[in-house]
């Protein structure tokens, strides 16, 4: 009985032996093939390969001295913590080291700055984006023109193409050969920042009175859908611009290149508020859609932010804006450009993103 027993036993041992090398075996399969997929979600993904360059991005920082307020619709601004938010991301992107240069989408002081202020306020604002240790690109939002018209703006904003008398602030540049970018002028046609009688003010103004029945036409009051775009503190893109745009994204596609679209306003109605599109952003798209260079829209205004894909596979992406940041928090952060791929790294309530699209 005593030999029986010790004979199970080491048949049991043995059996032990095996099904315990079998585990360690089946595990082994399981980690190596986990850390395949792994390995291949990662590279489709741009983890694990260097990007072709960086950017760093930023919207409506809206600064002003002045105690903190709230919006139309009741939500608290801070403006003067906007401008550490602003600090925070420059040593943020300074201490990145591989950051190629940054983009501000628009409104960098607010409306409610006292205009004996303006001028120093933007000047304020500039100089601590001029602390990053690289090219800053600009845009042009409704609050930077409350504060200053355009003739004054746009050389403080070194807004590339200024001159000749027209006060442009819409241009190109290509970072790298593969891509190109576009900044769009989203007040091109608009009743704020020209003089009172320029021919873009009054184009403006007569589509106002025609869209918006409102006395007040910055209310959309009245207005439903889409149509609620059409109030004061939006704008338009006009002829001479759209032929350069169209221009542009035919040099594009013929140069191979990929092309970023920014613009201070959004161009999808799904990625925003109806109340801070562009005026026509639906005919802007209608060129940019003629086109398959185009694969990110990016853009400001909408304080929230916001994500969607439109009907053409063209991501837009809204950014959170740095003056609704409570004392303490953020939303800044750098965009990681692949091949098939941007990676938006935000902090705070600047969300991470991928925008994964043919290459």
């Amino acid at each position: 009985m005593c030999h029986n027993a010790q004979q199970i036993q080491r048949h049991l041992s043995r059996l032990n032996i095996l099904i315990l090398a079998q585990i360690s075996a089946t595990k082994s399969k399981l980690v190596r093939s986990d850390f395949c997929m792994a390995l291949a979600n990662g590279l489709a993904n741009g983890q694990g390969r260097h990007p072709i360059f960086s950017f760093g991005v930023i919207a409506d920082v809206q600064y002003a001295d002045i105690p903190d307020g709230h919006s139309f619709l009741g939500v608290p601004r801070y403006y003067r913590h906007s401008i550490l938010v602003l600090q925070r991301a420059v040593k943020s992107w300074n201490g990145h080291k591989n950051l190629n240069f940054v983009i501000n989408f628009g409104d960098i002081v607010d409306g409610n700055c006292p205009k004996d202020q303006s001028l120093n306020a933007v000047e304020e604002v500039v100089s601590e984006f001029e602390n990053f240790h690289g090219p800053v690109y600009h845009m042009i939002g409704n609050h930077c023109l409350y504060n200053l018209p355009r003739d004054k703006l746009l050389p403080l904003l070194k807004i590339p193409n200024y001159g000749g008398g027209h006060a442009h602030a819409y241009y190109d540049f290509s970072p790298a050969p593969g891509y190109r970018f576009v900044v769009l002028d989203g007040y091109d046609i608009s009743a704020i920042g020209w003089p009172h009688d320029h021919p873009n003010t009054l184009e403006a103004l007569k589509i106002l009175s025609e869209k918006n029945p409102n006395s007040d036409k910055n209310s959309p009051e009245g207005l439903t859908g889409v149509d609620r775009r059409f109030v004061m503190f939006n704008g338009a893109v006009g002829n001479e611009q759209m032929e350069w745009l169209d221009t542009v994204l035919q040099d594009a596609t013929n140069m191979k290149q990929k092309v970023i679209v920014c613009c201070h306003l959004p161009l999808d109605p799904g990625a925003t508020s109806k109340t801070t599109l562009l005026w026509n952003y639906d005919q802007v798209m209608d060129v940019i859609h003629r086109y398959d260079c185009v694969k990110v829209c990016l853009a400001g205004h909408n304080h929230e932010g916001g994500y969607s894909i439109d009907s053409h596979g063209v991501h837009h992406r809204v950014l959170d804006a740095a003056l609704e940041c409570p004392p303490g928090t953020d939303a800044f952060g750098y965009i990681d450009v692949y091949d098939n791929m941007l990676t938006l790294v935000g902090t705070d309530r600047l969300k991470r993103a991928d925008f994964i699209f043919d290459s």
